[in-house]
């Protein structure tokens, strides 16, 4: 009996030591920073929407709560996971997104001119949140597979042919503010993984003619390509005078609410613009404009602020990632969640358009919560192994 009973308690030992091992290596400023993210989110969604279902102050709340919870268990999944098992199932990752991409088509209910959410119940999932990640991670197995190949120009070509598939997909929902997230993932791969910056510029370069194509030189031919709201909003944009009781509303409202609320803000109750629906889309879109309007630019420098943390600890774990794979996916994660940021910021105060991506952690919604919460359990998981090789 006492031969088979000291296996087990060698087995239990080792067990012990490797989950020790896990967790000390567990990068908990960054799960902290995320988490004053989550409750400073949380803050302010209740204060925002407590009067928007009548008899019911705690229904958005209630709801983000969950998709928290939700996502909370994404992010331990992620950290478990050793991402270089993902690289090995690239090919499959790459083949759902696909697949999650083409059914929003006939699957999901127009909304606002967009095809993008199909409903589960009484959830409405977001493909291309998903998608997000899932091109990240295909595209940095790929590269990773060239290392020595990086430089060659076939290399950064066949990133942007691969890349451009979803992009493409998720442009005809259409949704402009994913594309542009998805576009901005491939270009955050190539860079962190060595692409030479001559390649680079050539396909900025390639965007930019792109991009003229799109808004000018097509429609000149008589080939549209955008939406007419798309159209509209990127009017609206240029010229935010052109219409300010259409499609250059919703702008206005916000820089009216951001602007009105000061150093310190107007405080619940004196936020007329989002009290009183001057302002659209206060709990998703436009939720900075509300915070802004209530808490004035202290509390907006204050979520600022806590991005930044999150940020910097990602370019940390950049750093120490162990491998190409790693490095690339996680600088990725950073960039893009920087550029959602921006973005989203932006259109509520004019220097951006409006796109309709959401502000991470804190705009109400499933989809975009549990995937970011997702993206920080990969980032956990590449800085405990990158740790963890470091050791030995």
């Amino acid at each position: 009996m006492a031969t088979r009973a000291l296996p087990q308690a060698t087995t239990r030992s080792v067990l012990g030591t490797e989950v020790g091992a896990f967790l000390r290596h567990v990068d908990y400023l960054l799960l902290l920073a995320v988490g004053g993210v989550i409750a400073y989110g949380l803050w302010v969604l209740n204060a925002v929407t407590r009067h928007d279902i009548p008899g019911d102050p705690g229904y958005y709340l209630f709801r983000q709560e969950i998709y928290v919870a939700v996502g909370a268990v994404a992010l331990a999944v992620m950290a478990v996971i050793d991402p270089e098992l993902l690289r090995r199932y690239k090919r499959a990752l790459y083949g759902l997104m696909i697949f999650l991409l083409l059914i929003v088509f006939p699957l999901a209910d127009r909304v606002r001119g967009s095809k993008r959410w199909i409903t589960v119940g009484s959830f409405n999932f977001q493909p291309s949140e998903i998608g997000k990640v899932l091109l990240i991670l295909f595209l940095a197995g790929f590269i990773a597979d060239r290392a020595r190949r990086v430089g060659e120009w076939r290399t950064m070509w066949a990133v942007v042919g691969l890349a451009a598939v979803p992009i493409v997909l998720v442009f005809q929902e259409p949704d402009f503010g994913s594309a542009m997230l998805y576009g901005s993932a491939a270009v955050a791969v190539l860079f962190f993984a060595g692409a030479p910056w001559k390649q680079l510029a050539a396909l900025v370069a390639t965007v930019a003619v792109v991009a003229v194509g799109i808004f000018w030189f097509l429609p000149s031919a008589g080939v549209d390509v955008l939406d007419q709201y798309q159209k509209d909003r990127l009017v609206g944009f240029l010229h935010p005078d052109v219409d300010p009781g259409g499609s250059t509303y919703n702008v206005n409202q916000s820089i009216t609410a951001v602007g009105s609320g000061g150093y310190d803000g107007r405080g619940v109750a004196g936020a007329t613009q989002t009290n009183l629906d001057f302002l659209p889309e206060h709990n998703t879109d436009f939720i900075f404009s509300s915070l802004a309007e209530q808490r004035g630019f202290l509390g907006a420098a204050t979520l600022l602020l806590l991005y930044g943390l999150i940020a910097w600890r990602g370019i940390k774990i950049i750093a120490v990632a162990p491998s190409l794979f790693t490095a690339a996916a996680a600088g990725a994660i950073v960039f893009t969640f920087l550029v959602q940021i921006f973005v989203n910021v932006g259109m509520t105060i004019g220097i951006a358009p409006v796109t309709g991506i959401p502000l991470p952690f804190v705009s109400f919604g499933g989809s975009s919560m549990i995937t970011t919460l997702a993206m920080v359990g990969l980032l956990e998981a590449i800085h405990i192994r990158g740790r963890l090789a470091a050791q030995k």
